[in-house]
């Protein structure tokens, strides 16, 4: 890090830590009862999306079905609809390839790159990117336009140009890929910008960065209102400073945020991504970065959503206030028991897998019911008793007995001072 960025960060720490709640908006959030509502997870999508896997691409069956049914079911159990669904979050790689080698922004600022080795999608850019991907994807979501609040933000998928640093090339006799860095949003922007039909004039979408990348909104639950952030992968520095500036607009508001990379399968924050992306572009913060330089310094934060990493992950990490600060992870991208039974090799797709976080607030034991369900199944993943056997081993978590497994799939997240730090339910429904 250099002395400029690091005197730079040593000013928007004391920005933030000024923007700390105090406890004279303590139950300023809470008019009345919450009731119990649900938040909508929504694990990446980029291999429902993946024109590879389509069936006019010689795959057994539309992969892009499994999205729309998704988004057709949260769309059917949203609280506008009957239902208890109050907000839907997209964690990133909403799509699966690039469409250019680099984007303009780095070559302005005198980055230069080589080709990428290693999969398909990292060897060259695609024209079915924009000509399929990106609007398949806007179709999805045209499916809970209109029907609740939603964020999405971009993942490394999402991104205009993957390429490698030519000072960092990949290494094939010691298996290094070389330092990787992604770049341009206009693919984004497209499709989700602050000016898009989906959030333009919606009294919910309350704020926006870099047209759009980064995003605020304001969901209520009975008579109490939230605040979510949504952050782009691997924010920057500019990124941060936006949603301190948020957060000091909203201090009274328990605020959830989330953002493609940032949690483990083991809890931790994920650093193996791109470990070298700060030699790369000095103005990115990788998850460890975003953790001591956000989340720890703002006490709203209380939940932090991410994916990336197939699997699942969950950790409670204490910020600067002395507060829990819940962090989950979930991406079931990798998962393709649907494509196999119909004969598909590469079976990559996802079987429909959401995360359901349902929340009881009006009690005096606030909690977070966490449950895993597939749109395509019908039911949960405790209904399901090939559950295991099918998903386990692929989610390099062959080791733990199914029992185990499936504890990281349906837990309760029991929120312990959340009254104190938010504000106290009154009346009967205090239980």
């Amino acid at each position: 890090m250099t002395i400029c960025r690091a005197l730079a960060k040593f000013g928007a720490a004391l920005l933030a830590a000024a923007a700390l709640p105090t406890a004279a908006y303590a139950a300023d959030y809470r008019e009345g009862d919450c009731g119990a509502f649900t938040v909508a997870m929504i694990p990446d999508t980029q291999n429902y999306v993946d024109y590879r896997h389509q069936k006019w691409s010689g795959f057994p069956i539309d992969g892009i079905d499994q999205f729309y049914q998704q988004m057709r079911w949260v769309a059917e159990n949203a609280r506008s609809a009957g239902g208890d669904i109050v907000f839907a979050t997209h964690v990133g790689d909403v799509w699966q390839h690039y469409s250019e080698w680099m984007d303009r922004g780095h070559a302005a600022r005198g980055f230069e790159w080589i080709p990428n080795g290693g999969s398909e999608v990292a060897r060259s850019p695609k024209v079915h990117t924009r000509s399929f991907e990106i609007p398949a994807a806007v179709q999805a979501f045209e499916l809970i336009a209109g029907k609740l609040p939603f964020s999405v933000v971009p993942g490394n998928h999402d991104y205009d140009a993957l390429w490698t640093d030519p000072a960092h090339p990949p290494q094939p006799e010691i298996k290094k890929q070389g330092v990787r860095h992604v770049g341009g949003l206009t693919g984004f922007q497209s499709a989700f910008s602050d000016r898009s039909k989906f959030f333009a004039d919606q009294p919910w979408y309350v704020d926006s960065h870099d047209d759009g990348a980064d995003s605020a909104q304001v969901f209520t639950a009975g008579g109490c209102r939230f605040l979510h952030i949504g952050l782009q992968y691997h924010a920057p520095d500019a990124s941060l400073a936006w949603a301190t500036e948020v957060i000091g607009r909203f201090p009274d508001l328990p605020t959830i945020l989330t953002t493609h990379d940032y949690l483990g399968r083991d809890g931790t924050h994920n650093m193996n991504s791109n470990p070298l992306s700060s030699t790369l572009d000095p103005l990115d913060n990788d998850p460890g970065m975003i953790w001591e330089e956000f989340v720890s310094r703002h006490d709203q934060i209380f939940l932090v959503l991410s994916g990336h990493v197939g699997g699942q992950g969950f950790s409670v990490e204490t910020n600067r206030a002395g507060n829990a600060v819940y962090q989950m992870m979930a991406d079931y991208q990798g998962r393709g028991q649907t494509a196999r039974s119909k004969g598909a090799e590469s079976a990559q797709v996802g079987d429909g897998w959401l995360r359901l976080l349902k929340f009881h607030l009006d009690t005096d034991r606030p909690r977070i019911e966490v449950r895993t369900y597939s749109t395509h199944y019908g039911k949960f993943a405790s209904e399901l008793p090939e559950y295991s056997a099918w998903y386990k081993a692929h989610d390099k978590q062959g080791h733990l007995s199914d029992a185990d497994y499936l504890a990281r799939e349906e837990f309760t997240i029991e929120l312990g001072g959340f009254h104190e730090r938010f504000g106290t339910p009154t009346g009967e429904a205090a239980q």
